[in-house]
């Protein structure tokens, strides 16, 4: 008996020995996993081929994309830049030839008509449907309407994205009240602490898509509301630069587009493109109000522009004289406008300007014109223009030294 025992257990545990000590190779072990996933995983996930000779970007690449970036790879790619994020996102991946992930779910073996036939008899019954067909648009859009007459953006927001992928179409659109209703809901509070930035810029460019008219107040409303002091114009990292400026396409391209935008709304974003260093941006902006839509800035807006540029290195320092003849083109003069401080700041930025650029006479010019200006007095406006900041003292003593030499 003891003899049998240790007979089973050394053959125990020499097959226990050679199990654990055999190893699948590496391929084998990739191989044998595949096939399982394979087997266990009835939907297949498919993804659009893309051609690495001619794709450099693949779908979550411009998927990521902010609406600045998107216009700079457009226009790097000698694609059209004006539009909506989606219009602009759309470019991309046309060019690209990259489409959205699709799920290809496989096909259960059906039924034919003689088995249907054999288990479903109808003899002596009538089929009568009286369900309304609209019953689950309806409901959905009685929820978003709802949802928003509480204030509950986030709540409205999903439900009206499942009302507009699931139950809307061509002939059962979803209607202007439901894209206002909750578009109201998300700009209250000022965005909701610019929370609700992004479900508003996508309400927007739906609206504007879909040919319906944007009301001016709700428009200016979340340009502004949108921009913030934090980095990139952002705040708490909501908002920001971007879509303020894709808000604005959106608004610019509906239905009468062109007047809803006040002077406010373009001041506020010109002012934080300059803060966040967009000097090229800053200044196409500023040019549309004053050129197109012949629009008088505050002084305040060109200040902040010529300071960046004044500021920056290389080629944006001539930039000031552009902001100093649209400053002109607005009506003002310069000299009167170091009767007021921030007329006082643009003159600096372009007694800065002049002096990085050895302009002696535009220097010159400059401060003749902050000295004529009525209303500086105990002090004259020359002097106010040179104490406003440490740059500005530095190029007005340097200027004055070239001038006397």
């Amino acid at each position: 008996m003891r003899l049998t025992n240790a007979c089973v257990l050394a053959i125990a545990a020499a097959s226990g020995s050679a199990v654990h000590g055999f190893q699948l190779a590496p391929a084998a072990r990739i191989a044998s996993s595949m096939q399982v996933s394979a087997t266990m995983d009835p939907v297949v996930t498919e993804t659009a081929p893309t051609d690495e000779s001619s794709s450099s970007m693949t779908f979550a690449e411009i998927n990521k994309l902010a609406y600045r970036a998107l216009q700079r790879e457009c226009k790097s790619l000698e694609l059209e830049a004006v539009g909506t994020t989606g219009a602009l996102r759309g470019r991309l991946l046309d060019h690209f030839g990259l489409t959205r992930e699709s799920t290809a779910v496989v096909e259960v073996p059906k039924a034919t008509a003689a088995e249907i036939e054999e288990l479903c008899a109808t003899e002596g019954i009538t089929f009568c449907d009286e369900s309304d067909p609209d019953f689950d648009f309806k409901s959905v859009l009685s929820d978003v309407m709802q949802k928003s007459t509480m204030g509950h953006w986030k709540s409205a927001t999903r439900k009206l994205k499942k009302l507009t992928k699931q139950y809307s179409s061509a002939d059962r659109p979803v209607p202007r009240e439901a894209y206002l209703a909750v578009l109201e809901a998300c700009a209250a509070d000022r965005l909701n602490g610019a929370r609700a930035s992004e479900p508003a810029r996508r309400i927007l460019e739906d609206m504007a898509t879909f040919g319906f008219e944007i009301p001016a107040e709700l428009a200016n409303t979340c340009v502004v509301s949108s921009l913030g002091e934090g980095p990139g114009g952002t705040h708490d990292q909501c908002g920001g630069i971007d879509t303020a400026l894709a808000m604005v396409a959106a608004i610019e391209s509906s239905p009468g587009g062109a007047d809803i935008l006040t002077d406010a709304s373009y001041c506020r974003l010109v002012s934080a493109l300059a803060k966040d260093g967009a000097i090229e941006e800053a200044e196409l902006v500023l040019r549309s109000m004053v050129v197109e839509k012949s629009f008088t800035p505050p002084l305040s807006t060109f200040a902040d522009v010529a300071k960046a540029a004044a500021r920056s290195e290389g080629d944006h320092v001539e930039d000031v004289l552009q902001v100093l003849t649209y400053a002109k083109a607005a009506g003002y003069e310069l000299d009167n406008i170091a009767a007021v401080e921030t007329g006082r700041e643009l003159l600096a930025s372009g007694v800065i300007a002049a002096e990085k650029m050895d302009n002696l006479a535009l220097g010159l010019r400059l401060l003749t014109a902050a000295a004529k200006a009525e209303g500086c007095a105990p002090d004259s406006g020359d002097d106010l223009v040179a104490s406003s900041s440490s740059a500005a003292q530095r190029a007005c003593t340097l200027i004055h030294k070239r001038a006397i030499g």
